[in-house]
């Protein structure tokens, strides 16, 4: 049951499916398929952080020296772009797809996702990208600071242990070896710690558990509940 001082859902506006939860949780997977399924577009709050890391990478400041005004100014020309089934982070005219998910990236995330004004510029971008539109969001607060009055709010978790092993067979394409998955849980454990105070879930939020749930199940409990929220009468 939501909690008596839970943001009361908007229906007049648009449907927002929100999704949040740690790192490799499967929100940005799952919330693709849950807005294929739906029809929506999908946005990934997580592509603006790491635009942001990328474009403060290529200026040669070690990260030891980013300050929130240095990856600001570094990340001012970065938008989204919607595409069919999504918003696509550019740079000037170039497109950061491809690049956001390199290892320097990876690395540094965390570091650029603590700072409060960069979370600010993200969760307003973020925001303008969905301005109108039906959508599916991932990310660590969309729930609570971006979209407070979100129809459906889902926080995802998983066991360590099943999360690394996810993530393994994502990167390795095969199944991991038990070394390979405790040295990945131990990163995943490092991250969760460093995410800990942006990764909140919302009073009204419903918990999932995937840990022993297939994509496919975890996407079909979702896109229920956002067909349902679909039902309910508009308020005046």
């Amino acid at each position: 049951m939501p909690s008596p001082d839970s943001p009361v859902p908007d229906r007049r506006r648009p449907l927002v499916v929100a999704i949040d939860g740690p790192a490799a949780s499967g929100k940005s997977s799952t919330a693709k398929w849950v807005a294929r399924e739906l029809g929506l577009r999908h946005v990934d709050s997580g592509s603006l952080y790491r635009a942001a890391t990328a474009a403060a990478l290529r200026t040669g400041v070690s990260p030891s020296n980013w300050t929130e005004a240095s990856v600001l100014k570094a990340a001012v020309g970065i938008r989204l772009e919607p595409g069919e089934t999504t918003f696509h982070p550019y740079l000037g005219d170039e497109d950061l797809e491809e690049e956001l998910r390199g290892k320097d990236v990876t690395a540094n995330v965390s570091l650029v996702a603590k700072m409060p004004k960069v979370r600010a510029w993200v969760n307003e971008r973020v925001r303008e990208a969905a301005e109108g539109h039906a959508v599916v969001v991932d990310g660590r607060d969309m729930g609570t600071a971006v979209f407070p009055k979100a129809r459906v709010k889902i926080f995802l978790i998983a066991d360590p242990w099943e999360r690394a092993r996810r993530r393994l067979v994502q990167r390795l394409q095969r199944a991991p070896e038990d070394e390979e998955i405790a040295a990945e849980v131990e990163a995943l454990v490092q991250r969760d710690l460093k995410d800990e105070a942006q990764t909140q879930q919302a009073a009204d939020a419903i918990l999932l558990d995937t840990t022993f749930l297939t994509q496919e199940e975890q996407v079909e409990r979702i896109v229920a509940m956002a067909r349902q929220a679909l039902k309910g009468p508009p308020e005046s």
